[in-house]
Parts: C-alpha cells; structure tokens; sequence
C-alpha cells in the first residue's frame, strides 16, 4: 500500500478471486462509501486460495472493515474438483 492509502479510510471490501491455471486471481477494490473519492484498487497472484482468504483477511484487518462490509466472489476453474461428497 503507498503512504497516501494507507492514511486513507475505507468503509467496503470488494474482492473477486478467480482460479485460472492453477493460480489465484485476487483483485480488490476497497471504498469508503462516505467519501466516494477514497478509493483503492489492487491485484495480485498467489498459489493457493488459502493466500487469497489470508490476503483478503488481512486487508479488512488492516482497514477495521466489518464483516458485513467485504464482499468476495469466487470462481473456481472446477467447482466440484476441491468438494468433498
């Protein structure tokens, strides 16, 4: 995170985390819904879709952003692949 987002507050997590080659998508938009120009956008790699869970964690840790706040999407290569039946 630069300095200038890091003084900033934001109010909203959005997260998409698309599985694609193996790989883990995540990109991130954090918002602050009171001031709409208080924006942050990010994307990033990682190998296992715990990173991502523990990435997205850590953000809205990092941002006191509540749990009703963060929407995630997901989307899975092959859904059934990693379920156990």
């Amino acid at each position: 995170m630069s300095r200038s987002t890091a003084k900033a507050t934001f109010t909203r997590l959005y997260a998409k985390v698309c599985q694609e080659d193996g790989a883990f998508t995540v990109s991130i938009r954090l918002q602050n819904h009171l001031k709409p120009a208080e924006t942050a956008c990010g994307e990033e790699v990682v190998n296992t879709i715990e990173m991502a869970s523990s990435m997205i964690g850590n953000l809205a840790a990092q941002f006191s952003i509540p749990q009703e706040c963060i929407s995630i999407n997901i989307r899975m290569e092959n859904v059934r692949g990693g379920t156990l039946h």
